[in-house]
């Protein structure tokens, strides 16, 4: 759809001027010769952006401003300006104008402000409403579970939230901890400020300090522009820290000082910065056995773990796995425009028997994937992954885990559910392309299908990609 452009002047020559070069860059427009016509348009029909001259009959251009920020927040509006009138410019932006056009026009700036209002404008109506997204997917309700080690996570996350205390979420990968620490963040009071995330084991060590604390212009090569640090983005809201136990000693320094004192430095820079932000941190590695190793810094731990909320695997909540399984089903379902029933009764006896190392989030990877191949009106135990149905979610059994009696083992027996187990797992790892599975198996195709024939995990062919 077009933007829409209300042009607003009394001077008809400029008026028609902005019409035709406006309707020249592929905008629609409409014209009001004051501020009273732009009135009754507006109640007509939704405008983009308003350009309105500053000095008009009947209504000047300050009070349709006024008018539009109080009735249209999401309105563009650009003032127009005679040479030498920059106070009042200077007046119409600190109520709200996103900018102001100089008479005489000089063509290319008009058509560069406008493009950049009106791209600012959009990212702001789209922040809003990712924001807005965000409070409905991250409420409480967004934790699903009805087990009791979820029920003292729900008690737990609903008293911390109204808090500015620090957090510590821990454990496996994949129980939910950032869907947790969203929770947080949007149903307590600081839910219409920014969480901001750093993934603390995906940014490389030399690059940390200036992602968490910004960079002065110059201070290392690259560095072309000053830059705010996540800090300074996350100011007044929440900083998530995931994966906090990756950080290097040196950052945790840096961090530890940054928390207690609120202030943080620029690379490169001499100044300090005031901050006021709430850390919520998580990590799936036990930081009190990497304190007395001495990898993580013991007065960082104390200063992150005010309050630990422990995320329970699922393999301990059973029971909230039809819950989720059937959540997933209809998100998928949704997203995939499938329409799948249900899960059967006996795919989900399946489900609920599998061990999980993934938590939920294997969980929703599984259903994603059984409703993007299901052709059937319903989820049957021969639709799910064949890894789910046998018990990979134990360990292997090792050489000294197994004793021999006096009538001996049988060898090529244990070896088999050994080599069987490898074989799921690899499949399991590669999301079902049996020949990425042969790859990390270190074997060929043709001795990957011969051992997924024997085991009885499926069938292959020679062209078989399951892509």
């Amino acid at each position: 759809m077009k933007p829409r452009i209300l042009v607003v002047d009394d001077e008809e020559s400029i008026r028609e001027f902005l019409e035709i070069m406006l309707k020249k860059e592929g905008y629609e427009v409409t014209c009001a010769e004051d501020g009273a016509k732009a009135k009754d348009l507006l109640i007509k029909k939704n405008f983009n952006m308003i350009i309105s001259d500053l000095q008009m009959p009947n209504m000047t251009g300050l009070e349709l401003l006024k008018h539009v920020r109080e009735t249209y927040p999401d309105t563009v509006f650009m003032m127009i300006t005679a040479f030498g009138t920059t106070e009042t410019a200077v007046e119409a932006m600190k109520m709200g104008a996103y900018d102001y056009l100089t008479k005489p026009f000089k063509i290319d700036e008009v058509r560069l402000n406008i493009q950049n209002a009106l791209r600012a404008s959009s990212l702001e109506v789209e922040n809003k409403v990712l924001k807005r997204e965000l409070k409905q997917e991250y409420s409480f309700q967004s934790i699903i579970g009805n087990s009791e080690p979820m029920h003292r996570i729900f008690d737990l996350v609903r008293r911390v939230s109204q808090t500015p205390t620090n957090i510590l979420v821990t454990g496996e990968s994949g129980t939910g901890k950032e869907v947790v620490a969203k929770a947080i963040h949007y149903n307590g009071p600081l839910k219409d400020r920014n969480f901001v995330t750093i993934n603390c084991g995906a940014i490389p060590e030399n690059l940390m300090e200036s992602e968490m604390f910004g960079h002065k212009k110059g201070s290392f090569t690259g560095a072309v522009v000053d830059k705010s640090g996540l800090f300074e983005v996350a100011d007044g809201g929440t900083l998530f820290l995931d994966e906090v136990g990756e950080l290097p000693t040196t950052i945790q320094v840096k961090l530890l000082r940054a928390i207690q004192e609120r202030v943080i430095r620029r690379v490169g820079a001499t100044e300090d910065i005031k901050v006021d932000v709430r850390i919520i941190a998580a990590t799936n590695r036990d930081l009190e056995a990497m304190v007395k190793e001495g990898s993580f810094r013991q007065d960082l731990f104390y200063r992150l773990n005010v309050i630990n909320i422990k995320m329970p695997p699922l393999r301990e909540r059973k029971e909230d796995i039809p819950l989720l399984a059937n959540h997933f089903l209809k998100k998928y379902n949704d997203r995939l425009t499938k329409q799948i029933s249900g899960i059967s009764m006996e795919a989900m006896e399946v489900l609920k028997k599998y061990e999980y190392p993934g938590n939920v989030r294997e969980l929703e990877n599984i259903i994603e994937r059984t409703v993007a191949l299901e052709g059937g009106a319903s989820i049957l135990p021969e639709s799910l992954p064949p890894f789910v149905a046998t018990p990979t979610g134990r360990k292997l059994a090792s050489s000294h885990e197994i004793e021999i009696g006096e009538d001996g083992i049988d060898i090529d027996k244990i070896l088999g559910q050994i080599e069987k187990e490898l074989i799921v797992k690899a499949i399991h790892a590669s999301n079902g392309v049996k020949k990425r599975a042969a790859k990390i198996l270190k074997i060929t195709f043709r001795s990957m299908r011969y051992r997924v024939e024997k085991y009885n995990l499926g069938t292959m062919n020679e062209d078989e990609d399951d892509e």
